[in-house]
């Protein structure tokens, strides 16, 4: 004797009821996601702004220290300022733009060199400057 489910004790979800949950879905992931992004591009340019921080410092105490600057960012490495270069956040390579000047910076600096650091991509910010210009 083969016994059938009635139609009113059946438990699930109807198709109606499924279609409202993923249209839900897909409205809260098309909110979340851009907020998301946002908040990934605000983390890896303050990244990059800490890391040009630090490596303009570095220079510039290379500079004082050796009464010479840099002739490239291997140098910083070299004396033992820093112990790798920093990967630029916006490129994910150690890429960086040095900026050589022939100014010197301080009175017993014998030779020009690197002056200045800035990133190498060509993208543009959230607030609309060139990362380069940073």
């Amino acid at each position: 004797m083969v016994r059938r489910l009635k139609s009113k004790g059946a438990v699930g979800f109807t198709l109606l009821e499924m279609m409202i949950v993923i249209i839900i879905m897909g409205i809260l992931l098309s909110i979340a996601l851009p907020i998301y992004n946002q908040s990934v591009l605000k983390a890896r340019e303050s990244v990059l702004r800490n890391d040009l921080f630090e490596l303009r410092k570095l220079i510039s105490q290379y500079t004082l220290d050796k009464q010479k600057a840099p002739q490239s960012l291997d140098d910083l490495v070299q004396a033992g300022y820093i112990k790798q270069i920093p990967k630029d956040p916006m490129t994910n390579e150690a890429n960086w733009a040095p900026q050589e000047e022939d100014v010197l910076s301080s009175v017993d600096q014998t030779d020009p060199g690197i002056d200045d650091v800035h990133s190498a991509s060509n993208a543009i910010s959230s607030d609309g400057t060139a990362y380069s210009t940073w």
